[in-house]
């Protein structure tokens, strides 16, 4: 069961580069997006949804996750920047019509800066995962 909630007002992205449809869980400790692959995607090539896209799906569920939290207490929702990237693995790539299952856990939060760790599952089997340090503009 997803959050009952536009996933536009969550996130500062715009179309063509909103890589989440739903906030499916979101909590203190993380949160849970889907996201489904069409062919008109502009990360999409020759079937396959690329490698910066699954990057941004990570970082778009992070920032889906401060977009509600921020809307829950009533406050705007804040501009989000990936600083870095570790530790990124990729098991597959995955193709128009899958529907890509995104998680992300706090590990650790220091004043506007975020470490997370993410993970992107297809069909319950995990494609890519990665650490990600995002600063989020006060």
């Amino acid at each position: 069961m997803s959050l009952t909630v536009d996933i536009l007002s969550c996130i500062p992205q715009r179309s063509p580069f909103v890589m989440v449809d739903t906030l499916e869980t979101c909590d203190e400790n993380g949160a849970t997006t889907s996201f489904l692959i069409k062919k008109e995607n502009i990360f999409v090539q020759d079937e396959w949804l690329t490698e910066p896209a699954l990057i941004e799906n990570i970082a778009q569920t992070a920032a889906a996750r401060v977009g509600y939290l921020c809307m829950q207490e009533q406050k705007p929702v804040p501009v989000g920047f990936i600083g870095a990237v570790q530790n990124l693995k990729i098991f597959r790539l995955p193709k128009i019509g899958d529907v890509l299952f995104s998680k992300v856990a706090i590990k650790k939060q220091i004043f506007n800066a975020t470490i997370i760790e993410g993970s992107i599952s297809v069909n319950n089997q995990e494609i890519a995962s990665c650490e990600m340090k995002i600063f989020i503009d006060p």
